[in-house]
């Protein structure tokens, strides 16, 4: 069995947004079954950095595979399941994953660091620059309901957990497209499960000693 770890515990603010959902997420959608192990948030020990330089979650165990990075772990189980890699197209669901983390997500974290540190002088600088890529997108996703034809995919699981956060934090008012589309990727219950998995995994931790 799919052996994911995440952190054992983290502050409600995070609760939700821990990236192991988007793990979790894929699994759902492949119908894959998995298990969850914690390593402590802090301290983060020796083992945690032996698995995962960065000290950092998500972690996959596949028998004696491990893996790190979310968009890596999210591309190997898309190559285990259709639904999440269409046929002849990993190419494609390759390069939107790529694009959600480097081209999209990487100008959105700016504006949330600044935006949770109070720190509105960072917050209007960072905002131009994520707005432009969220404009970007705007475009491209216009009269689409996915990023491929053939249907949701590790691509759009991906992205739209990407702006997931944005949306939610209200910066997608005008951008009803993008809006439009994270509704529809968190309607569909392989989200729900994943989502509801995360919260009740950080909820049973309240009461677990330090």
């Amino acid at each position: 069995m799919l052996t994911i770890t995440t952190f054992d515990r983290v502050p409600q603010a995070a609760r939700g947004y821990v990236r192991d959902l988007r793990v979790r997420w894929a699994c759902e959608e492949a119908g894959l079954d998995y298990r969850v192990e914690t390593v402590p948030l802090d301290p983060r020990t020796p083992d945690h950095v032996a698995r995962q330089p960065f000290a950092q979650v998500p972690i996959l165990r596949d028998g004696g595979r491990v893996l790190f990075e979310s968009g890596a772990i999210v591309l190997y189980l898309a190559g285990r399941s259709a639904a999440l890699m269409p046929p002849g197209r990993g190419p494609e669901v390759t390069q939107w994953v790529i694009a959600a983390l480097n081209s999209v997500e990487s100008w959105i974290f700016p504006w949330l660091i600044a935006r949770f540190q109070g720190d509105e002088a960072a917050t209007g600088k960072a905002l131009p620059q994520m707005n432009a890529r969220l404009g970007q997108m705007q475009a491209v996703l216009a009269g689409r309901d996915w990023l491929l034809d053939e249907g949701f995919s590790a691509a759009d699981l991906i992205m739209a957990d990407v702006l997931r956060i944005v949306n939610d934090a209200g910066a997608l008012a005008e951008y009803p497209a993008l809006a439009a589309y994270v509704a529809r990727a968190t309607a569909r219950p392989a989200f729900a499960r994943a989502h509801a998995a995360q919260m009740a995994h950080f909820a049973t931790q309240d009461g677990a000693p330090e």
